[in-house]
Parts: C-alpha cells; sequence; structure tokens
C-alpha cells in the first residue's frame, strides 16, 4: 500500500502501522464486548466508539490491539497527553530537506484513510480543546479537519476507534458532548488467579512454575486489599527476580520478595509471604 494519500489537492505522507507481539490472554467476554462494538449490522449502520476503562496495567491497550488484529486490519496506537495538540492528532506541517512543507498524517488520520483501527491511549488525559477536534470524527459525519492543510478528511468504512482510559487523579474530565459519543463503557478489571497465571506464563514462558505460582499469589493478595498493583507489574517483578536469582546465584524465594520491594517499594511485602 502506498504510504500517501492525496485528499483534495494536498499530498499528505502517511505514517507506518504498530506491530506488537503481545497477545490476549483469558477473559474472553471483554473481547467479544468490544468487537461487538465495532460491528456493523446492516446498510446505514455505524460502528461504535467504545472506551476501555481500568486500572493503569490491567491489559487495556493489550485488549485493544489484539480486537483490531482478530479483524486482521492494521492497528495505529496514540499516546495522548496533557500537551497533546488539535493538529497532533491530525495533520503536522514538516519542514523537507528540501525546506519544503510536508503535510505528515497522525496514527489517527493514517488509520482514518486506510481503514485501520485507532488505539488512542490514556483519552483521558487528553484536553477539551483536542477532544473538541475529534468530535465530527466520534458522531454520524465521521471525518475530522485539518486547518494546517485546509482539508476535510472522511473516514474509511473500515476504520474502527477506541479509546483506553485510566482510572487516575492526573486525568481530566471528559466533557459530556464527548462521552456520549464515546460508548460503550468496558471496564477491564483484574483477572482472576487462574487467569493471572494464563497471562504471566504467556509473557514469561521460560520462568519456573513455582515463581510465577508465587507472583500470582501476591497478585491477588492485593487485589483483595484494593491495592493496583497489577500483572504488568507481576511480569516485572517475575523477570526482574529470575535475573537476579541468574546474576547471584541464589535461591528464588527470596530474590522475589527483593525483586517486590525493588519494583512496588516495602510496603508492597505485605503480601508476599
Amino acid at each position: 500500500m502506498s504510504r500517501q494519500k492525496e485528499i483534495q489537492g494536498v499530498l499528505l505522507h502517511l505514517v507506518e502501522p504498530d506491530v506488537l507481539t503481545i497477545k490476549w490472554v483469558g477473559q474472553r467476554e471483554l473481547l467479544t464486548q468490544l468487537l461487538a462494538a465495532w460491528t456493523v449490522i446492516e446498510e446505514g449502520d455505524l460502528p461504535l466508539n467504545p472506551r476501555l476503562l481500568g486500572k493503569p496495567g490491567v491489559g487495556k491497550t493489550t485488549l485493544a490491539y489484539a480486537a483490531a488484529r482478530s479483524l486482521d486490519r492494521q492497528v495505529y496506537i496514540m499516546q495522548a497527553t496533557m500537551d497533546t495538540r488539535p493538529e497532533d492528532l491530525i495533520v503536522l506541517p514538516v519542514v523537507g530537506e528540501d525546506q519544503k512543507i510536508r503535510y505528515v498524517a497522525s496514527p489517527l488520520v493514517t488509520a482514518m484513510i486506510t481503514g485501520g483501527v485507532l488505539v488512542l491511549d490514556e483519552g483521558n488525559r487528553m484536553s477539551e480543546k483536542s477532544w473538541a477536534s475529534l468530535a465530527p470524527l466520534l458522531d454520524a459525519r465521521r471525518y475530522v479537519e485539518s486547518l494546517v492543510a485546509g482539508i476535510k478528511i472522511e473516514a474509511h468504512p473500515d476504520f474502527r476507534f477506541v479509546a483506553t482510559m485510566n482510572e487516575d487523579s492526573s486525568t481530566f474530565e471528559l466533557p459530556e458532548y464527548i462521552h456520549s459519543r464515546l460508548q460503550p463503557q468496558i471496564f477491564v478489571d483484574f483477572p482472576d488467579k487462574e487467569e493471572e497465571l494464563l497471562i504471566l506464563k504467556e509473557n514469561l514462558p521460560h520462568l519456573q512454575q513455582s515463581m510465577l505460582n508465587y507472583v500470582a499469589d501476591f497478585l491477588q493478595k492485593a487485589h483483595r486489599a484494593d491495592e493496583r498493583y497489577s500483572v504488568r507489574d507481576g511480569i516485572n517483578i517475575a523477570r526482574y527476580a529470575a535475573k537476579l536469582v541468574k546474576a547471584n546465584g541464589s535461591e528464588e524465594m527470596a530474590e522475589l520478595r527483593r525483586s517486590i520491594k525493588m519494583v512496588l517499594g516495602d510496603e508492597a511485602l505485605l503480601y508476599a509471604d
């Protein structure tokens, strides 16, 4: 596929899709819910624009990526921040080596043009001004306007959108007109122990089962106490503990405790016994 597209006389340079070696393990119902939101039932029907809600590290981005790849679509992941501007979301002018301006499509616009999937990661870190630029894309109009390039860009029928949002005090409240456009809300919670073990095995197939069991037990105790420790934290704990064992020739359990302390802090040792 050409990585350029001319729209209303303006040549846009498209970005490359994200290619990740990640896999969604367990919680198949969440995958079903997300795919259902993107389903088009009949002519004239439109896909929904879901948002995935949950604590950091529970796998929201992994879920979105896996759902998109299950449809054999290219995936574009765009990280939202407090500094994200409307032009960052749509088209950026870049001065080339010949001192001429080139217009570079954002991952969002590239996904719109190619019929890919856009994952807007941590969308509630983004300001209302930036969200406002996406309002026509997230309703029946399905287009965005670039003031920089002076063009209107319509979404391919196969284009799909999903936003992930952390439950985090450092995020913005969504304006109501955006809130109503990002539906349904799909809540991604911590997995149960069996699913957590599957995730650990998928990511750490070379580690001893005893280490994975220990980490899964630690995480389940922390979940019951409503701590924010996630399976991503568990993967980091197990990986670092294995490296410590390798480096020191030491005992697994001692290094697991040390790894918990170094990854999450002294307070996490409360759940390490």
